[in-house]
Parts: C-alpha cells; structure tokens; sequence
C-alpha cells in the first residue's frame, strides 16, 4: 500500500482524513508483521544491531585498554606552523578499511587543563593501539624543544572529587552549526590557547576547567560526503526540517516538483541577489579550500567542575559559578567563526564522557581548522603554564650506547631513551662536568666510579665533601673490598700514609718534582701570605731533607728549621753547594732573624700537622701506599677529605698533596711501552680546589692523555677558576657535560653548544638533566641532552664493610712489613720494593674487561 502519492504528502493525507490514514498504516503493520519474512527480517535486524551494539563496546574497550597519557611542556619559542605538522604527521595513523570495520579506528585526546594548584597544563590521551613513543616523536618533531612526560596510565581530565566533597560539572560540546564541509576560521590574529587557559587563571581551590578535543583520522570518501552540498548556505535537512517543509507546502503550496538541490534555488538565491550570490561563491570557494588535503573527525568538549563549600553552600550556588566559568570557555571559540561557527549542545553524564574520552560521529575539520584549535600556545607569558626548560636533543648514532670499552654517562631525554656512553680511548681526552649542586654531578660521577670499578680500571677519588664517597663504598660488590684504598677524615682509625717526600721508587731524580709540586700547592692555596723568601725557605728545607738517607717527612721540616743541633747534623753532609751556601748564611741570622723569615712558613705548617689525620696521611712516615699500583693494578684509592672536618685550607692542601703523588705516579709510566699502560682515571670534585701542581693545567692535561690517566673534572661554576684554569680546562678537557648553569656561564659555554643548544637552553636544563658534547674516535660530535641514570639502592652495612677489609689489609700490611725490616736487619740484605706499603692485588685478566689499546 502507498501512503503518499505524486500529489499530495503524507501530512496532507492525514490532515485531510486522519482516520483513514491511521486505518491503513496499522493494516500496512499487521499484514507485515504476520508474514514469516518479516519475522526473520526483524530477528535478523535485531541481532545485526545486537552485533553492532556488541562489536561497539568491544571497540571501545580496546581502545580505552592500556591508554596513556602524554604531558607536553611548552618550548621557550613555539612555532606556529608546529601544529600543522602534528596533525598531519599523525594522519598517517588511519587503519585500512577492513581494520577499521572489526577494531575501529582509534583516536586522541587533545586536553587543556587548569587547576589551582597545578597550574595550566597540555596533554595528549593516546590509546594502547597506538604505537609507544609515536606521539612523544611527533611532538618532538613538531614543536622543536618541547619535552614530553609520558605516564602509563591515563587519569581523567577533571579531577576527582575528595570523600564527602560534592562536586558539580557544568559544560557541554560544541558541534558545527552548519554543514560540515563549511570551513571555519583558522586565521585568527588573537591567541585561541591564551584566551582559554585566561579564561580559567582566576579559579578558586578546589575548581577545575577542561577543553578536551578528541580527532581521528578519516577517509576521502568521508569528506566527499561532508562537502557535497557545502556551497549552500543552509544548515542541513534533517526530520524536523522535512516535517516542517511539509507542512509550509500545504499551507503555501509550490510547484509540484522539488528543485534539484544542485540547482541555484536550492540555495536560496534569487537570481538578481549578487550579494547572496557572492556569498555563496564565496562559501563554495572556502569549502573547495577545505576539501584539500587530509582531515579529521572530532568533537569538542569542554566542562568546569566547581565544589560545594563553606563559600558556595548549595548546588545552584556552586552550578552558576561553574556556568559562568563554563561559558567562558565557551566563548572562545567564537572566534573561530567564518562560514562556520561552533554552537553548544548540552550533553547528560558530561562527566563519564571526558573520563571514557568515548567519540561518536563528530565534525569534520581539515588540518588547518584543527591546528587553529589544538596546538601549544605561541605567547610565552601564560601564567601557570607547564614549560619545557630546554629543548630535547637526540645523540648523534655514532655515540656509543655502552659496552665493556665505555664510560656510561645516562641516557638520552628524547623519545627513544636510548643509553648514552663515552669510549675509553675517548675519555682519555677527559671529562668536564660544570654545574651547581643538586643537579646530578654526584650521580653522574658515582656511576662513572663504579663502572671504572667493575671494569678493573684504576680509580682515585678526591672528595671534599664526603658524599660521593658515601654513595660509592655503600653500593660497591663486596668482592672488590681487597682493592679498596680509603682515607676518611671523619675515621678514628689511622689512616694509610702517602708521603709526598717519599721517593724511593722514583730514586733521587724524583725529588726534583716532587718538593716543585709541594711548593706550589703551598703558594697557591696561601697565595695571599706567601711571599719570596718564604718559597725559598721551603725549597731549600725540603731539597735537604730529600738529600739525607732514608725518608723524610714535612713533620721533619720545623725540625729544621727550629732545632739548630739537628739542622747541623744534616746540613754538614748536604752534597750541594748552592744548599750548603743557603744554610751558611741562615746560620749567621740571630734567632730573632730567623723567627721572622721562618714565622710564615712555620703556622701554616703547624695548622696542617696538628690535625692527627693530617699527619697520619701525609707525613706518617714511609708511604704504605703506591698510587702507581693503584692506577696499574685496578685498585679503588677513595680520599674523602669533608671541609666541615678538616677546614677548607686543609682539606684544599691535602687533596692537592694526593693529586701530585698521582701525578708523579703517572709520569713514571712514560718509562712503560704506550701500548702497555693501563688506562685509569682521576676524579676530582670541586675540582678547582686541587689542580695546584709546578705543572701547567693545559700540560698536564695533553701529558695525561698519553699515559692514559683520564681526569674527571667537576666543579659548580666558571668563577671557581682562575684564568689558566678556565683556559686550559675549556681548551684540553674536550668532554664537555654541563648540567643547569647561570646565564652568565651560559653565555661562555654556549660557544661548545651553539648553533644546537642556545646559551638559554643551558640555563633551564631540569635537575639531573645535562647537555653533552663528547668526543667519537678523536672528532667532536654534535651536543645531545641527556638525564643521568640514579643510583642503584645502597646496601645496608656495605660501606661499613668495605671500610673494614680496607683498614685490615692495611693492618695486615704493616705487621708484615714490621718483619721485613727486622729480617733485613738480621741478614743484612735489601729488597727491590718497600714491603711496607699497601698494594692493591692485581685484577686477573679473567676479571678484567679487555680494553682498547
């Protein structure tokens, strides 16, 4: 039966003769529904919309499964093309259709948030199904120095509400108000982002604002669908539309047939209107316009959750606050308007909706129109908002990624976290660490530590703090305690003795460097109370003392220079008669004289010995530990020389003291074949406080490289160096890690950065975030950000332990050397090594790791 003919519509029918029109179609029904057909006909539609209710829900849950959620932090300057190049870049995600039909076609989230507490924040929800680090990469692609914090589970844009605090949301969603294919403005001269996050700056504690823009990739053949009648000006025919057409034809009845729709009178054009002319060519102009290229289906979101308190105390309170809030946001958007414009539409359960982030069929947008919506704010002054301090950089692929002839140094902040390492032949180069306290240095250079270790390189550590070497005895394996060397101020226990007049290995050609080292560690760190003559007090004192048999001591100077029976009987036998004619004429001062010339010298002497550690470490007699052998045999030296206990004059002399016995250890290697010298390592904190040797820096540093001691350099800032120092450390130490630094070190450093990382972008790295530039086979490679790794938990009682197994073998060494002297003594022969001191045992080559030669 047919309800409607040629001539009338159906409303028509049933105006005229309701009756009769309501008579057939329940006669239409029954027949209909009694033939068998038709109950298979709906037994089948039934399960399909079952399959599809099923299949939806399916969808969504895998969708939801394992969701993330990416928070960008904005880059001090953004680009306004970035978003451009997000969205495009990610269009790439559209499954095939087959894919699309069984699993769906996933989405993202796009959130603005702001709350009190936690300011204005941008992040990205990112299905499972979506591969990891694929958003992270396209953000760090888009938006150059934009950094990416990812967590593994997604929480709701809104947060949620406390026990016993009620809550009210109030928003909606903003759906285009014409037909989808009309564009919608995206060259707006404002700032969408800023206004939004303004709209919300001002929120009580406790209230919350969110826009969320949920997209997703879709066809061509979508988008011809979407743009097919865009050039008209209507809104779109729907069923109300078609009910209401109807009953306007029955009351002023038109021609009989319904123009085409592609006809101009479909629009709604006059042919003598040029102005509705114009604006419909105009609005098929911008809808070929927004045809081009791909698109996305979306939907925007946006709510305001406002709590109930003691200032808001009821509900309609509370909900006119959060309309007023939410209409804000609302109208932001209106900016957007062009030949299309957002309108509100009120949804139930707005709330699930942002949490489940579920999009039906949305609107469809071009890149341009959802760039001009989504994308990180341009203004750098927004208050509250997240921002990256410096841009992410990746390691060039040649950086080595680590293995058994590398330093491991952290690993790389961008996307991909790949581990970061220096090689060995590399490192020897050495290693500048520059940057405050608290930033990381300690850690960076504790992993460094304990790999030399585990490696079987030799070690020495010079900690003025005390904490580096706290952390490193607490997490060394207890199998390498035999090799440990400890001096700890803050120990009652003795100490070993490292004497630097002690030089019988290097026999008396060593006594040269080893009284220049001495004197100058003493001018420079009393630089301001050191004079002509007191240099060469010290001098001449200590060339005599080097010249008598057996070892002398610093304790042995005062002597010397104060007790005139024991100063005879070593000046008479002073082979030197340059010696000789110094002491001829401090003979003939009167007592007087000689307190005056001595006096400088004598107090700082006495400051420095009276501390029973002091004297213990340094002039305790014959040295009981060979650096050399510590540097050659693997062996694990840590000084840990705290200023709080020593003072900073002490603690800065002894340190220097122990870095020219190492020093003089390692010239005695040019006498070793190069393809025989075992590579070691000297670390130095603060490190300004012990680079004091007869040396040049930047001659110290080219002579090290060859006998394959790599130093460690760290210190706070560039105004803790004189100007040697800088030079030579700036010029010779070419690994350069530098952590936060002042702008004003910025601005010097920049020049081993520029043009990747800008004097800016040193002066805002994150606590235990550092930028690199290191060495690949001799050349420089370009500089990369990285973040140290942290240390492994201690364990409890190790460095207790450790300690202990160093102070036994020392206790141990010295009974056996007790009973070497007295068999020396009894048989009258001499041995080659002094047995007294403590020698690390050698690491065994199954042990050691094969390093490059």
């Amino acid at each position: 039966m047919v309800l409607a003919s040629p001539e009338s519509g159906w409303l028509g029918r049933f105006l005229l003769d309701p009756g009769t029109t309501l008579r057939e179609v329940v006669t239409t029904i029954e027949h209909a529904a009694l033939s068998p057909a038709a109950v298979l006909v709906l037994v089948g539609v039934a399960g399909v919309l079952a399959a599809a209710y099923a299949l939806g829900r399916l969808r969504r849950a895998r969708l939801r499964a394992d969701a993330r959620q990416v928070t960008v932090l904005t880059p001090p300057e953004v680009d306004p093309k970035g978003a451009l190049a997000f969205w495009a870049h990610l269009i790439g995600q559209l499954r095939p259709a087959w894919k699309r039909a069984l699993l769906g076609q996933p989405h993202l989230g796009f959130e603005y948030t702001v709350t009190p507490e936690a300011g204005a924040a941008i992040r990205l929800w990112v299905p499972g199904s979506v591969p990891t680090g694929l958003v992270e990469r396209a953000v760090a692609s888009a938006w150059r120095g934009a950094h990416t914090d990812t967590t593994g589970t997604a929480r709701p844009p809104l947060p949620a509400a406390g026990e016993g605090v009620r809550r009210v949301v109030v928003g909606g969603e903003l759906r285009l108000g014409r037909r989808e294919g009309l564009p919608l403005r995206t060259d707006y001269s404002g700032e969408l982002v800023r206004d939004l996050i303004t709209a919300a700056d001002d929120l009580a504690p406790g209230q919350a604002a969110c826009v969320q823009i949920l997209a997703r990739p879709v066809t061509g053949r979508r988008v011809a669908r979407a743009t097919r009648r865009a050039a008209t000006t209507g809104t779109g025919t729907g069923f109300v539309v078609g009910v209401l057409r109807d009953l306007l034809d029955l009351l002023a009845p038109g021609p009989l047939h319904r123009t085409s729709a592609r006809t101009p009178a479909a629009t709604g054009v006059r042919g003598g209107d040029r102005q509705a002319v114009m604006e419909v060519t105009a609005a098929a102009r911008g809808a070929a316009v927004k045809a081009r290229g791909p698109h996305w289906e979306t939907v925007v979101r946006y709510a305001v959750t406002v709590p109930i308190s003691d200032t808001l105390p009821t509900s309609g309170a509370a909900r006119a606050v959060a309309r007023g809030r939410a209409d804000a946001l609302a109208t932001v958007f209106g900016a957007c308007t062009d030949h299309n414009y957002y309108r509100r539409v009120h949804r139930i359960r707005l709330g699930r909706l942002l949490e489940k982030r579920y999009l039906g069929r949305g609107d469809v947008l071009s890149v341009p129109e959802l760039a001009a919506i989504a994308h990180l704010p341009t203004d750098d002054g927004l208050p509250g908002l997240h921002r990256a301090g410096a841009r992410a950089l990746s390691p060039a692929p040649q950086i080595p990624t680590g293995g058994p002839h590398t330093k491991p140094l952290g690993v790389a902040d961008t996307a991909s976290r790949r581990p970061v390492a220096v090689k060995v032949s590399d490192a020897r180069h050495h290693l500048h660490i520059l940057g405050p306290t608290g930033v990381g240095k300690s850690t960076l250079l504790a992993r460094v530590i304990l790999d030399d270790a585990e490696a079987g390189r030799g070690v020495i550590v010079i900690d003025p703090k005390g904490d580096l070497v706290t952390d490193v005895l607490s997490r060394l394996p207890r199998r390498f305690g035999d090799r440990v060397v400890l001096f700890d101020a803050d120990s009652g226990n003795p100490p070993p003795c490292v004497n630097p007049l002690d030089i019988a290995r290097t026999g008396k050609a060593g006594s040269d460097l080893a009284v220049d080292n001495l004197v100058t560690v003493f001018h420079r760190i009393y630089s301001q109370w050191w004079g002509p003559r007191t240099d060469d007090i010290m001098r001449a004192s200590l060339l005599t003392l080097c010249a008598q048999p057996g070892t002398p001591t610093l304790a042995d100077l005062p002597r010397l220079l104060t007790e005139p029976a024991y100063r005879h009987r070593v000046t008479r036998t002073t082979p030197d008669p340059l010696l000789r004619q110094f002491w001829d004429s401090y003979e003939t001062l009167s007592d007087t004289g000689r307190a005056q010339l001595t006096g400088p010298l004598l107090n700082k002497l006495r400051a420095f010995l009276l501390r029973p550690f002091v004297k213990a470490a340094i002039a305790g007699g014959p040295s009981t530990v060979e650096f050399a052998d510590v540097l050659d045999n693997g062996g694990i030296c840590l000084a840990r020389l705290p200023k709080g206990s020593l003072g900073e004059e002490t603690s800065r002399l002894v340190g220097s003291l122990l870095v020219a016995r190492t020093w003089q250890a390692v010239t005695a290697r040019a006498r070793i074949p190069a393809a025989e010298r075992p590579d070691a390592a000297l670390v130095l904190d603060e490190a300004q406080n012990f680079l004091n040797l007869s040396t040049p820096v930047e001659d110290m540093l080219a002579e090290a490289r060859g006998l394959r001691l790599s130093l460690l350099l760290a210190h706070q800032n560039l105004g803790q160096l004189s100007r040697e120092l800088r030079d030579g450390i700036s010029a010779n130490a070419r690994n350069k890690v530098i952590f936060a630094v002042s702008p004003d070190d910025a601005r010097d450093l920049a020049r081993h950065t520029d043009p990747w990382l800008s004097e800016h972008d040193l002066s805002h790295l994150d606590a235990y975030h550092a930028a690199a530039r290191l060495l690949v086979d001799g050349q420089n490679a370009r500089p990369f950000t990285l973040t140290t790794r942290p240390l492994p938990p201690p364990t409890p009682g190790r460095a207790r332990e450790i300690a202990a197994a160093a102070r036994t073998r020392l206790t141990t060494s010295d009974v056996q050397a007790s009973g070497a002297v007295a068999v020396e003594s009894d048989g009258g022969t001499a041995t080659r090594r002094d047995p007294r001191r403590v020698q690390p045992p050698p690491v065994s080559k199954s042990s050691r790791k094969a390093l490059p030669r």
